[in-house]
């Protein structure tokens, strides 16, 4: 199933509109969501970046789920802070050396046509069938701007997921594995396993992902926590003890950079919420603080 097909109409006399096509269905849901929010900035006269696919991918059903939700306008600054900073950190990682960026739960991602890359960089994009498909069918008549290659894969598939690492490794000299708005659906188990299956592989070097508080967590679960649960995409993850989660499972944190304290620098919250960026900044241990990041991680 396509992410805007197989909806069953059920009219809820909104402008025409049936209640399942304004609903977020499944987690692949959220990615038309998300590509919204990177419309909607490239959209500004003054955009911190351009994604000219974006309102493509979202399509119209990505529209109806954001207008949908309560004050959603509101949070356009989270998600594309964290496109900014992963964009950022991405440049950085490539101009290093990097020869392979392999994107787990890629979504409707579209770094691979509107970044600036080297032609010879191999960057793969892991993520469920379907989705794969959509997004296969919306740019198909579009050229990426480095070697790109779609796995299918549902990454809970241990057995696939590890086979695939291994190929991966086998095929690259240093790896730079981006999961953006990933980790957050899973428990604290399965992203330790994927980060100790990570680190396991030697010629993965670097790691780029985004993180949330439990204060941030409870916040969200109270705002659109019940809408997630009924599509079995539940927010779950966000540790207590921050960044350092990982330390455990083979990883160092090089760099945090908190979403927040940067969309203030880039003016893009209201007046009145930069008051909060006179607190000092804390990419530490985390509890009743509402705050999210994006951690750039390497080997330990």
């Amino acid at each position: 199933m396509r992410p805007n097909e197989g909806v069953n109409e059920v009219s809820d006399g909104i402008n025409g509109t049936s209640i399942a096509d304004r609903s977020i269905r499944n987690i692949s849901d959220t990615a038309l969501w998300v590509a919204l929010y990177r419309a909607m900035e490239s959209d500004r006269s003054d955009p911190l970046f351009r994604d000219p696919f974006a309102r493509r991918l979202a399509g119209e059903r990505g529209s109806r789920i954001h207008e949908s939700i309560p004050r959603t306008a509101r949070h356009a600054w989270a998600f594309v802070m964290r496109t900014v900073l992963f964009d950022a950190f991405i440049e950085r990682q490539v101009a290093e050396g990097v020869d392979m960026v392999v994107n787990l739960a890629a979504g409707l991602d579209a770094r691979p046509y509107r970044m600036s890359l080297p032609p010879a960089l191999r960057w793969v994009e892991v993520d469920l069938p379907d989705l794969i498909d959509y997004k296969e069918e919306i740019l198909a008549k579009e050229k990426p701007r480095c070697r790109l290659e779609r796995v299918r894969l549902d990454l809970a598939d241990v057995e696939s997921r590890h086979a695939l690492f291994s190929r991966l490794g086998r095929e690259s000299k240093k790896a730079l594995i981006l999961t953006e708005g990933l980790v957050i659906y899973l428990n604290a188990s399965q992203v330790g396993e994927l980060a100790r299956d990570l680190a396991a592989e030697p010629s993965v070097s670097a790691w780029i992902t985004d993180l949330s508080s439990p204060g941030l967590l409870r916040m969200m679960q109270k705002q659109i926590g019940r809408r997630l649960d009924e599509a079995n995409a539940a927010f779950k993850f966000a540790p207590p003890e921050g960044p350092a989660f990982f330390e455990a499972c083979g990883w160092k944190v090089v760099e945090v950079r908190g979403m927040f304290t940067e969309a203030v620098r880039r003016r893009r919250v209201p007046f009145w919420m930069r008051l909060f960026a006179l607190f000092p900044e804390s990419t530490g241990r985390q509890g009743r603080r509402p705050w999210s990041g994006v951690c750039l991680l390497a080997k330990s």
